[in-house]
């Protein structure tokens, strides 16, 4: 195995699809960075919708995220909200308006061009097992680093399923509906 063609590879359709999703944002008057912040919320779990989440899931400073989270809620495309239990914790909510954004710019066009496009010349890209070789490729290099998995809470090994259909937490002893389990959390353990 070639590790570093791997590497440069993999960086390489990572600015490819940057720079795209960069383009897309400017009318917004947002960066990649604003992006990526929102559509981690889209995607997380109220367990994990906080700027200490947000932070730990992007592996930026504190000071970098709160500057991105600042520009999202001035700009109209998140909500904070105070935790009804904690007041200390704030929840960070994807706005209808952030909503239709993500909508508009994602998954990048260029992406669905090229697996399109590799389709019509004959070599198929193998999608699932791309998907699944990219999905164990990042839980080893989350291993390697000691990062929380961020996994979705039906693969959790603190989900446990309840008659009727209904879910638990075991860490937080809360109740989980059927759309958490489909959502990613910062406490998801293997």
């Amino acid at each position: 195995m070639n590790t570093e063609l791997l590497y440069h590879l993999l960086d390489r359709v990572g600015n490819l699809l940057r720079n795209e999703v960069r383009a897309d944002l400017t009318p917004y008057g947002l960066q990649p960075i604003h992006f990526e912040a929102l559509y981690y919320l889209s995607i997380c779990n109220r367990f994990s919708d906080t700027p200490k989440a947000v932070t730990e899931y992007l592996g930026l400073t504190k000071g970098t995220v709160s500057q991105s989270l600042k520009v999202l809620e001035t700009k109209g495309y998140l909500i904070k909200q105070p935790d009804i239990i904690d007041k200390r914790v704030t929840h960070l909510v994807v706005s209808p308006q952030g909503k239709e954004l993500i909508k508009a710019v994602f998954p990048p066009p260029l992406m669905q061009r090229a697996i399109s496009t590799s389709t019509k010349m004959g070599s198929d890209i193998d999608t699932i097992a791309l998907q699944q070789q990219l999905q164990l490729l990042l839980r080893s290099i989350q291993t390697e680093n000691r990062l929380h998995t961020f996994g979705v809470c039906a693969t959790c090994r603190h989900n446990q399923p309840l008659s009727g259909g209904a879910h638990l937490c075991g860490l937080t002893q809360l109740p989980l509906s059927s759309e958490d389990i489909e959502l990613i959390c910062i406490e998801h353990l293997e």
